[in-house]
């Protein structure tokens, strides 16, 4: 049986993929869609993006490993499909206060923009 989560999502199984959302399992077909009709060069799910925070604590330096994962990072044959090569792409139900902290540190850190579908 699958459960809801916390915000309502259904998880759901397609092609044996495991996907947090009926919503995100549904954007995978239409990117496999795309696939076959040959404009997707690669399709990559659930690509972690690692970062570092650092902050300080009573006088000392402290760090800590973090990382933002992104449901699908789609590489196009043609820049002309979308407009660029590489597309990092989130699946977006419930835009919390830790997602959108998160994404404008990668977005800053490795020069991207988070394309929120």
């Amino acid at each position: 049986m699958i459960k809801r989560s916390k915000y309502g999502n259904r998880k759901t199984i397609i092609d044996g993929i495991k996907f947090d959302s009926i919503k995100e399992g549904e954007y995978y077909k239409h990117l496999k869609v795309i696939d076959k009709m040959g404009l997707i060069e690669k399709l990559e799910l659930q690509v972690k993006f690692p970062y570092t925070i650092t902050y300080s604590c009573n006088g000392l330096e402290m760090s800590k490993k973090a990382f933002y994962r992104a449901d699908f990072v789609v590489t196009y044959v043609s820049e002309k499909t979308i407009g660029q090569k590489v597309a990092v792409i989130d699946v977006k139900g419930t835009r919390t206060a830790e997602y959108k902290r998160k994404k404008k540190i990668i977005e800053h850190l490795y020069k991207i923009k988070i394309i929120e579908v």
